[in-house]
């Protein structure tokens, strides 16, 4: 797929020697040609992508405008109505035939996404593998959330209740650029498996690992027109794709996602937003050290920190700080870093300049402030244009940027506590909910405090994955960090409208047997009171 490039040297720690930039890296042009021939764009613009590994032009990719948002609507509304109608079985085939294809192709999607995205290659080895969970649950489960099921009636016997599920139309999907592959489709699939059709923007930083998400649904047999991708910046082609959806699920910005919910409270549609995240983690007094530092350089650093439930707040109990700080400073030492396709790298690049100044201008001011920083705290153009060294901050206060503004960077702030009760105080400040993480032997002791955390997600005795690789287990944010939930129940139910239908026999509910209006409230009434005797629901 790719034209692999010579490898660079490796780096290895944070300060290390010079690092070879100068490496090309390139997709061969008939394969970019193949890739973007399944967007809807017919502008006539143009954009070029580049690689954040070294800055190089990477690709040209063809732009979509507002007509291409309304051909890829009605593209997608002539093929649901067919997919709406296609067995549950043959569905979740589809899903089942992806799943086998992203198994089978991993070492071409994991160049594309380190490609695209600087990070490092076993951090975009969690994509593959999340959309391959992802595609197993909803196939194995289809019946489980979809099939009509039977509930009680009002009066048993006379009245048979059904309750199904009918998808929404035509989802719209605004991915991000963090995770380009897995975010690309991995909302996507429930909608699919619902019965909806979907028209996709993905984040014009990384078009090329959603194409080949399409492409790779295309060969698992899914019909022409369910799965559209249009290109463009979001404040061009957001509007006109909420103002056609039937129901939207964005992930980004807590901004934006809020201009998207007005967008929809407008129309009076449904969207899922997950949105922003300054999470904390907790290491309680008897926490293993080790375990917990690992755990918490996995939090802070995959993908250097682009991650919206990376750890960017640590919270140690005093009788363990010390101990734990050493440790997690003495690791983050031996990290490698380094850009490229190859395993061994610990840490990859930042996406942009974008990225790279909002890192930069937190860790700056907190260092004006009178923050420490403890390891890191310097751009790595040695190593490639976005690159920044991992960093641990101590004595963060809260006017500093940091202390409450998301930095998505590889940038933490280091806090002790005293007792369990202000960490969860801490823990819960500011106006995100995200992601949470406790570290403690007593799993009991944790669980309880994880009640107390106000987060959609909250991991003891590991930072994100065991949530966020649980599929059955719904995932999103509290507060602002979102609304509604993606996976498990409610991460397909979302993309369907529940509808009740009810068929009476015999009996009618008005006045039978010359009963007047009066009477047949009297027999209802002591109907009540039976049914309540007898235990009745």
């Amino acid at each position: 797929m790719t034209a692999h490039p010579d490898r660079p040297t490796e780096t290895t720690g944070p300060a290390d020697p010079e690092h070879d930039v100068t490496a090309s890296y390139a997709l061969e042009p008939s394969r970019v040609r193949e890739l973007t021939a399944r967007l809807v764009a017919t502008s006539g613009r143009e954009v070029t992508a580049y690689t954040p590994i070294s800055g190089q032009p990477l690709a040209v990719l063809p732009q979509s405008d507002e007509r291409d948002v309304e051909t890829a609507f009605s593209r997608a509304r002539r093929a649901q109505r067919a997919w709406a109608r296609t067995p549950l079985e043959e569905r979740a085939e589809v899903l089942l035939r992806l799943h086998d294809l992203v198994v089978d192709r991993q070492d071409e999607i994991l160049d594309l996404i380190c490609l695209e995205s600087g990070k490092a290659r076993k951090h975009a080895f969690d994509e593959p593998m999340h959309v391959a969970l992802t595609a197993r649950y909803y196939a194995r489960t289809a019946h489980q959330h979809l099939a009509p099921r039977r509930v009680r009636g009002v009066v048993p016997g006379l009245t048979r209740v059904q309750v199904n599920q009918v998808p929404k139309g035509v989802v719209g999907i605004i991915s991000p650029w963090n995770y380009p592959f897995t975010m690309a489709l991995c909302d996507g699939l429930p909608a699919l498996l619902a019965g909806n059709a979907v028209v996709i923007k993905p984040d014009a930083q990384t078009m090329l690992s959603a194409l080949y998400g399409a492409q790779l649904l295309e060969e698992a047999g899914l019909p022409d027109g369910l799965w559209n991708v249009v290109a463009g910046p979001g404040r061009e082609l957001g509007g006109p794709m909420t103002s056609r959806s039937d129901y939207v699920c964005f992930t980004g910005s807590t901004a934006t996602g809020k201009v998207i919910a007005a967008q929809c409270a407008e129309r009076l549609i449904g969207c899922s937003l997950e949105l922003g995240g300054k999470n904390p983690m907790l290491v309680l007094r008897d926490a293993s050290i080790g375990r917990a530092a690992e755990g918490a350089l996995r939090a802070m650093f995959s993908n250097a920190g682009q991650l919206c439930v990376s750890v960017e707040r640590l919270l140690v109990a005093d009788e363990v700080y010390d101990r734990f700080r050493d440790e997690l400073v003495r690791r983050i030492g031996a990290m490698t870093l380094r850009g490229g396709l190859d395993w061994g790298s610990d840490m990859g690049s930042l996406i942009s300049q974008d990225q790279l100044d909002t890192v930069v201008a937190h860790v700056e001011d907190a260092k004006a402030k009178g923050a420490t920083v403890l390891t890191g705290g310097r751009a790595r153009p040695d190593l490639g244009p976005y690159f920044y060294e991992p960093t641990v901050l101590e004595g963060v206060t809260p006017d500093m940027l940091c202390a409450g503004a998301e930095t998505f960077g590889p940038v933490v702030a280091l806090y002790r506590f005293s007792d369990e009760a202000e960490a969860v105080e801490r823990a819960n400040e500011g106006s995100y909910g995200l992601n949470g993480a406790i570290y403690s032997r007593d799993t009991r002791r944790a669980r309880a405090l994880a009640a107390q955390v106000k987060c959609g997600t909250v991991n003891v005795n590991e930072a994100f994955a065991a949530t966020f690789a649980s599929i059955e287990a719904p995932m999103g944010g509290m507060r602002e960090s979102g609304v509604g939930r993606r996976q498990g129940a409610e991460g397909i139910l979302r993309y369907t409208e529940t509808q009740s239908v009810a068929v009476q026999r015999l009996l009618r509910f008005s006045p039978v047997l010359g009963l007047g209006d009066e009477g047949y409230a009297k027999v209802m009434t002591a109907n009540l009171r039976l049914m309540r005797r007898l235990g009745a629901k």
